[in-house]
């Protein structure tokens, strides 16, 4: 009996890692070894950057947060914890769009922790 390779298959795994190593410089994108390895390192990247961008724009939302408030006279960590105490639920992602965009009312906030 013949050996079976299995040709359709392989040819398609192959193929698979080929189409997600498109646009790759040198023999990155046409080796298949190659463009194994780096597609299989690309995928880590991506999957450890959806992490970082969390953090990167935690870091983001609370600098501008206190930009804003250190000219309204206070600093970030008296701010968050006014609020807190306060009782009043706003994440860091809207009080920072209100800095950026709606500077009156967040200046409003301000003063109603201060």
């Amino acid at each position: 009996m013949p050996r079976s390779k299995n040709a359709v298959a392989s040819r398609a795994r192959r193929k698979k890692i080929l189409k997600q190593a498109k646009g790759y410089y040198g023999k990155r994108k046409n080796v298949y070894t190659v463009a194994k390895n780096i597609v299989e390192k690309g995928m880590t990247y991506s999957y450890v950057g959806r992490k970082l961008k969390k953090r990167e724009y935690r870091q983001l939302w609370i600098a501008r947060i206190n930009a804003a408030v250190r000219a309204e006279g206070i600093t970030y960590s008296e701010f968050m914890d006014k609020l807190n105490k306060k009782g009043i639920e706003v994440n860091r992602k809207m009080l920072a769009d209100l800095a950026m965009n709606e500077p009156s009312s967040f200046t409003a906030l301000v003063n109603s922790v201060k």
